[in-house]
């Protein structure tokens, strides 16, 4: 049956192409009924008027069609009918068919056999009724099938003749075409409206599943923009149902603005403007007007335009968008704030500082920035961990924002890099007072994980717009501020000056210089005499690096090697170091020993150990010779680390020397368990040891007493002048270095010291040590043996002065200086040329309360 319908076995859409063709078919009854109804009244008619009467077989064929399509539309459309399947309509409708085609057939038959006139009239008559039959039918090819082949049959069984055949034929020939053209236009009809059908079906399943699972709703207005569908879900997600959203506008769904991050104003007239437009629009962010939490759809829309063209409104979909909402503005949180404080970071507080800006040059009050590093905080990570790091910088924020309220914004510029903007900045005296009680607040103890932690901070100020017309200009010139704050021996601040920006610039130029010199091998080193307190012997050197620029001539150390540690260049050269003293080392006696100052950034390196036994190995210097100074810095970042790199270094038989003992940050405790074989005493205790009423000495002998107890050497350095030299003896240092044995000389001219015969050093220097003088020129009136004696005082120290009399006055004269305004200083004196003469006071002096000059620049440096 479905074959000949044109239909495939399992085809989804069989079933309703066969309804289809039932309803077309049936439709059709009762103007069938009426054709066979006015086919039979003419026949009877014609031959009533026009022949012999109206035979019986004549009437019963023409009266046939009439019973039967009322008898068929009656079984097939009643309501028992409708309910029987579609493929039992079919065959009721097929014999229908086929004894309508018999009767027909049977009638086309007796009218050919009348040669009358009449006879063919009546053949005209019945013919059309036939072709009225097939067209009917055509929507069901098996009823056209069935029809036919009815006629057909009961033309060759009804006329006995073949002479008829040639007409059968003839009339297959004619109905075949028409037959074939109507079946193929209606299949292709109905096969359309099948897969349209079988479309929609599948289109209306996803989208009920799509409604089902709260996924994506659906809306439609009118040209009007009011609502004339909304899903159920999209009703639900309002709280109303959906007749309540019916003719009600879209717009008024929609709430007008959103959060002050992410969404975009005049939403509601964006979408009233799409509307208004008839333009389509895609993913169309919005605000629902949901009442309590803010809720955010999706929107997307369509303009519905009919067939002729018109507006009929606009048809669209939506979807709930409130997480990817909030994740989104999670994720512009992220980029404006730290993930880790919570304060703004670098783009945030970028953005306020060129706001404050604005302001500023709007308004008369200035802004400031505040540059702010942690000192210390690298110890804590590599000691503690990083986790406890975090957690200090998590304290950190907190007590900066409780120090600066609401004067100012906090942010974090990145690792221990904090920033503070103060919109309007007060007086210059009360921001250092608030730069100050940071410091102070973020220096205090604190405890994290059971550990107590002691951090400070360093800050760098400048003033907007004086300092910077923007953003970027400010930024740096407090960054220049901060490094100078750190300069200056960290826990400080700086405010920005001109002349920051002349040190910077030579600053590197330093960079550029050191990086050619190491590359060129334009550093040296010179050798510092190591002597035996007792003997006078020189029992070692100590290597110190010397660069000598090619334009502006010897650069203190104390400049370039911070600075290469900074720029990375310190293992570089620290190693150069290592290898070449160990090389000159090598030409040396075997009691000399060379001493070789290691860097912090040295010691917390892994590979120092082999580093250092690759030194020793391709000098073939023995490990005992080698003496690595170590400084107190290292202990900052104490721990397995630490012990880990004594061991290893211990292991090779090198010595190690504490450098710069008592001038660190760290306690004595270290000295326990660390495998030192040497204490250096730092120069600042050696300097003026030897004056009375210097309470260095009694430092000296301390460290000397804590040494034998501990079974180290000491070695003082600084030594300069005979005195300060027979007081480090009578201490019991055990070796001196110092200008008092030579200053730090060549390779060349260590090697000749250490070929003297004697191998004795002659020390050489002032016979007396003298506390830093001040040059001045002040009036004076010295009362001698009952005399005035007008002098002017040259220059003056803590415990004497040179001055020029109008009378030369013996040596140990003593006498009484009057400086006026109450100020009398006794005084003997020491030494007398003409009217030049030195005193010393009887007691020491403060000199700031005599003179508002500073004080002159220490004694050169050993190193």
């Amino acid at each position: 049956m479905l074959a000949v319908m044109g239909l495939k076995e399992g085809d989804e859409g069989a079933a309703a192409q066969i309804r289809a063709g039932i309803r077309r078919t049936v439709g059709l009854f009762p103007a069938l009924a009426t054709i066979y109804l006015a086919t039979g009244a003419l026949q009877i008619a014609l031959r009533m008027v026009f022949g012999h009467g109206a035979p019986v077989d004549h009437m019963l064929l023409a009266a046939a069609p009439i019973l039967l399509t009322p008898a068929a539309f009656a079984i097939v459309n009643s309501g028992p009918g409708k309910r029987l399947a579609p493929s039992r309509r079919v065959r009721i409708l097929t014999l229908f068919a086929a004894l309508v085609g018999i009767a027909l057939g049977a009638a086309l038959t007796l009218d050919l056999k009348d040669g009358s006139h009449l006879g063919q009239a009546l053949i005209g008559v019945t013919a059309g009724a036939a072709l009225a039959t097939i067209v009917a039918f055509a929507s069901l090819p098996v009823l056209v099938i069935a029809s036919v082949a009815g006629m057909i049959g009961a033309i060759l069984m009804t006329s006995g003749d073949a002479a008829y055949l040639p007409v059968v034929t003839l009339l297959a020939s004619i109905i075949a075409p028409v037959l074939l053209s109507f079946v193929r236009a209606d299949q292709a009809e109905i096969s359309k409206t099948a897969r349209a059908r079988n479309d929609a079906s599948k289109a209306n399943a996803l989208i009920a599943m799509f409604e089902e699972n709260g996924r994506i709703w659906f809306w439609e207005t009118d040209r009007h923009g009011q609502l004339t569908y909304a899903s159920p879900r999209l009703a639900e997600y309002f709280g109303r149902q959906p007749a309540d959203l019916l003719g009600q506008p879209m717009a008024s769904l929609i709430v007008n603005g959103g959060d002050e991050d992410l969404a975009s104003p005049h939403v509601e007239r964006t979408i009233g403007f799409y509307l208004s437009s008839r333009l389509g629009f895609s993913d169309l962010p919005v605000r629902a007007a949901v009442p309590g939490e803010g809720r955010w759809m999706s929107v997307t829309g369509r303009p519905v335009i009919d067939t002729l063209g018109q507006f009929r409104g606009f048809r669209g979909s939506g979807t709930d968008y409130t997480e990817e909402r909030k994740s989104e503005a999670e994720i512009s949180r992220l980029a404006r704030f730290d993930s880790l404080t919570g304060l703004p970071n670098r783009a945030l507080m970028f953005q306020t500082l060129e706001q404050s800006l604005g302001n500023a040059r709007i308004n008369p009050a200035p802004c400031a920035l505040m540059l702010l590093d942690l000192d210390r905080f690298k110890g804590v990570n590599d000691t503690l961990g990083h986790p406890v790091g975090d957690a200090l910088l998590k304290l950190v924020a907190k007590r900066l924002e409780m120090a600066v309220g609401d004067v100012g914004r906090v942010g974090r510029l990145g690792g221990d890099e904090f920033t503070v903007v103060l919109p309007v900045a007060p007086a210059h005296s009360a921001i250092e007072a608030l730069a100050a009680d940071v410091i102070r607040r973020l220096s205090e103890p604190y405890m994290v994980e059971g550990s107590h932690i002691s951090i400070g901070a360093s800050i760098g100020i400048a003033i907007g717009p004086q300092d910077g017309a923007t953003a970027d200009a400010l930024m740096r010139n407090a960054d220049l501020a901060l490094y100078a704050a750190k300069a200056s021996g960290r826990g400080a601040l700086r405010f920005y000056e001109q002349s920051m920006h002349a040190n910077a610039q030579e600053r590197r130029m330093i960079e550029t210089d050191l990086r050619h010199a190491l590359a060129t091998d334009a550093l040296h080193l010179a050798y510092q005499p190591v002597v035996c307190a007792s003997a006078e012997t020189i029992v070692g050197f100590e290597a110190l690096l010397r660069w000598n620029h090619p334009t502006r001539g010897p650069i203190s150390p104390e400049l370039f090697v911070p600075i290469a540690e900074e720029i990375g260049l310190i293992q570089a050269i620290g190693e150069w170091v290592l290898r070449t003293a160990c090389m000159e080392a090598a030409q040396w006696p075997a009691h000399v020993r060379v001493a070789v100052n290691v860097s912090s950034v040295q010691f917390a390196n892994p590979a120092f150990p082999g580093v250092v036994m690759s030194a020793l190995a391709a000098s073939q210097l023995d490990p005992a010779q080698l003496e690595l100074e170590i400084t107190e810095s290292v202990f900052l970042n104490d721990g397995l680390d630490t012990d880990a790199m004594f061991a290893g270094l211990k292991a090779l038989g090198v010595r190690l020397a504490l450098d710069d003992f008592g001038t660190g940050y760290s306690s004595l405790s270290y000295l326990r368990k660390a495998p030192f074989d040497k204490i250096k005493i730092d120069r600042s205790f050696v300097a003026g040891a030897a004056v009375p009423g210097n309470r260095n000495a009694a430092i000296i002998g301390a460290i000397v007493s804590l040494a034998e107890g501990l079974g180290m050497d000491t070695t003082a350095e600084g030594a300069e002048t005979r005195d300060e030299l027979e007081l480090i003896r009578t201490l019991g240092c055990s070796h001196i270095q110092g200008y008092i044995f030579g200053r730090p000389m060549s390779a060349r001219e260590a090697a000749e010291k250490l070929n003297c015969p004697t191998g004795v050093v002659t020390p050489q220097g002032y016979e007396r040590s003298r506390a830093p003088r001040v040059r001045m020129l002040r009036s004076a009136i010295l009362h001698h043996e009952a005399r005035a004696v007008p002098g002017r005082i040259r220059n003056i120290s803590t415990s004497g002065a040179q001055i020029d009399v109008d009378r030369p006055m013996p040596v140990d004269s003593v006498v009484a200086i009057d400086l006026g305004e109450g100020a009398k200083l006794a005084a003997t004196v020491r030494w007398a040329q003409g009217q030049r003469i030195g005193v010393a006071f009887d007691r020491l002096i403060d000199i700031d309360a005599l003179t508002a000059q500073r004080p002159p620049a220490k004694r050169a440096a050993a190193r």
